[in-house]
């Protein structure tokens, strides 16, 4: 038995749905620390779809690093024209992807999740799973279409945490799924100061997928977070971060997928690590 299918969709159940008359709106979502892959898009992806800038419509620059972390959530305003502009209504069937590992698909999930959308779908296994599976590639851009009722953000239909509930540490699992080294502290490729929020436990959202990137089977994930100590306590509520917020939402997803409520804290250790006077450890694991 593979990963609840209700937030995953497979590339042959996509192609399917478009074969038979229901396109739903599908989101490109490439991207990676370097910024967001809108090349990638214009040299191929899935037909129909269209380019969701990851920094730009899943993100409010306008917001410092010191104060909501180096990706900050948008507002429910900016988030509300990005998607309208992107064809998102309120009850279209949303399908966002990315290159493989659906990291950033699954901010685009969380997001429009948190935002209040209710038919969000991440393909398993991104653009290669599409491609390695023989279905049609093009390069061909349409004029955005939309139908039916507009879509309005509306906050909080995801749980957060601020910095501060973070700072206190009580009653939490707090999760840090970046890889071991960045949350040792061995090296910091992004942020000013390495190392991890005290008390943190470690577990690396891509030790959650396999080598072609799809979501493990629903059994292993639950061993991987028993073995990390993520559910350790199943009555304290769960809370990952990770740089900026991004990658977090990635473990949000398996987490999800498993049965499993976890609140994302948006600010990471990106704006942790800013403020001089909150404590940083190093080592572990």
């Amino acid at each position: 038995m593979r990963t609840n299918g209700s937030a995953l969709i497979r590339a042959t159940e996509l192609a399917q749905l478009v074969a038979e008359g229901h396109q739903p709106v599908i989101l490109d979502v490439r991207w990676s620390l370097a910024g967001a892959e809108r090349a990638a898009f214009e040299l191929g992806h899935i037909p129909g779809a269209v380019f969701c800038d990851l920094d730009q419509d899943l993100s409010d620059h306008e917001r410092s690093a010191e104060e909501a972390g180096r990706h900050p959530l948008p507002t429910a305003e900016k988030f509300t024209a990005s998607m309208q502009a992107l064809g998102v209504s309120s009850d279209s069937l949303v399908v966002v992807y990315d290159e493989r590992d659906s990291i950033s698909a699954a901010r685009a999930w969380w997001c429009l999740t948190y935002f209040g959308h209710t038919n969000v779908r991440v393909l398993d296994g991104g653009f290669s799973s599409w491609v390695n599976e023989g279905h049609a590639v093009t390069t061909q851009v349409n004029e955005v279409v939309t139908s039916g009722a507009p879509f309005i953000a509306v906050t909080g239909h995801m749980p957060t945490v601020t910095i501060d509930e973070v700072a206190s540490g009580d009653g939490i699992v707090l999760v840090d799924v970046r890889a071991a080294e960045r949350f040792r502290g061995d090296f910091e490729p992004v942020d000013p100061v390495p190392g991890h929020i005290p008390g943190a436990i470690n577990s690396p959202t891509l030790d959650l997928v396999e080598a072609d990137g799809r979501f493990l089977r629903v059994d292993a994930l639950l061993a991987r977070f028993d073995a990390a100590g993520v559910l350790g306590d199943s009555d304290l509520p769960v809370v990952a971060y990770c740089g900026s917020g991004v990658t977090a939402a990635h473990t949000v997803l398996a987490l999800h997928l498993v049965g499993k409520s976890a609140a994302l804290f948006p600010g990471s250790y990106s704006q942790w690590c800013r403020d001089l006077d909150r404590p940083v450890a190093r080592g572990g694991v």
